[in-house]
């Protein structure tokens, strides 16, 4: 049996007529920049995360990067990132001139590890960017008692965290302002590019609008040196009908995690642990083994679809070679690199799919 890592066609077949129905509309309407499709989307994601403020924008990179911007981080400013995330945290911060500062991650939960952050600030550092890694929120409330301590900005990435609840209150709206990916993977994925910020701040709100826009928000007159970065309307309505089914969806990651974490105990797989205070998005079920590319290549040969996230940490890219760190700086992240396997996730894998991966991993990990 094939098990595809990822069907992204049998969640579009899921809901086929749904979303056919309403791009046609939108098509039909002749507005195909901004308009009502948008600003509903916006209304209605603002209104799920509990939170004052959504922008949308063209992906998770600018939802980063211009949320940065709006909190004036420029040029010689530091940033306090996650040794083990995907390169576009750290590239946000590049985007503005600043400076990425890694920390290590919690070896339970891959998330940075609130503890480590205090020693990574210097005059310099104006922010911190926690990620709600494979969609378990990150511990938010001893970040932001350092972020209020030294006056940082605190911007999230929730890129892989739709509908991920800190505490028992759905991520969005905990900090200054948070970051979104509608990635067609993710947990609410578009059919293309797409991204959005929350914020209760207004004025954060405001200056994203503007970025977004050209740095314009009447037309013709531009405020500042913007870029061109707008949620396209047809993604916005593909949003708009996937979000009814977020959460139906995201019920129906959970019970394939916790299949997989019943029957996956005692195979040698180090399984992920979950903070009492979290319920994740499980946008990725991720297990880590010594011997993780045998693994890997045994469930490849059974048929079992895996990824990697992510085969080489931020700090050892070529890309970011000029910060001249090296192997060994960043012990835990670059264990993880060579550990961790993401293993077949999505509401449409059933348990036929689910069987077939437990048994290939029960052969495969103690092998």
């Amino acid at each position: 049996m094939k098990v595809p890592f990822l069907d992204l066609a049998a969640a579009y077949s899921e809901l086929k007529s749904e979303i056919e129905a309403s791009i046609l509309a939108s098509l039909r309407s002749g507005w195909y920049i901004g308009g009502q499709d948008v600003e509903a989307f916006e209304g209605e994601f603002s209104s799920y995360t509990g939170t004052q403020h959504c922008v949308g924008v063209a992906n998770g990179l600018d939802a980063l990067h211009l949320a940065l911007r709006a909190m004036d981080i420029g040029l010689g400013d530091e940033v306090i990132v996650p040794s083990n995330t995907y390169i576009a945290t750290w590239l946000a911060v590049s985007q503005c001139g600043a400076v990425p500062v890694p920390v290590e991650p919690l070896d339970s939960t891959y998330n940075i590890d609130p503890a480590k952050i205090e020693a990574a600030i210097t005059p310099r550092t104006r922010a911190i960017i926690p990620v709600h890694l494979y969609g378990q929120p990150a511990d938010l409330d001893p970040i932001l008692a350092v972020a209020r301590k030294y006056r940082l900005r605190l911007l999230e990435d929730a890129a892989q965290a739709h509908g991920a609840r800190y505490k028992g209150k759905r991520i969005g709206g905990h900090s200054d302002a948070v970051a979104w990916s509608f990635y067609p993977g993710k947990n609410l994925g578009a059919l293309g590019d797409a991204g959005a910020v929350t914020t209760n701040d207004p004025e954060i709100a405001d200056r994203i609008r503007v970025l977004h826009n050209y740095g314009s928000r009447v037309k013709y007159v531009n405020e500042v040196q913007g870029y061109n970065s707008r949620l396209d309307p047809v993604q916005a309505v593909a949003l708009r009908v996937k979000l009814k089914y977020l959460d139906e969806w995201n019920a129906r990651r959970v019970a394939i995690a916790a299949h997989y974490t019943e029957r996956l105990a005692g195979t040698g797989l180090v399984l992920p642990q979950v903070p009492g205070w979290a319920e994740p998005a499980w946008h990725l079920y991720v297990v880590q083994h010594a011997k993780r590319d045998a693994v890997q290549q045994n469930l490849q040969e059974a048929g079992v679809g895996t990824l990697i996230h992510y085969p080489i940490p931020p700090h050892l890219q070529q890309a970011y070679q000029s910060l001249g760190y090296v192997a060994g700086q960043f012990p835990i992240a670059e264990s993880m690199a060579r550990q961790l396997l993401s293993l077949p996730m999505g509401p449409q894998l059933d348990e036929a799919g689910i069987e077939a991966v437990i048994n290939a991993l029960d052969a495969s990990a103690q092998a």
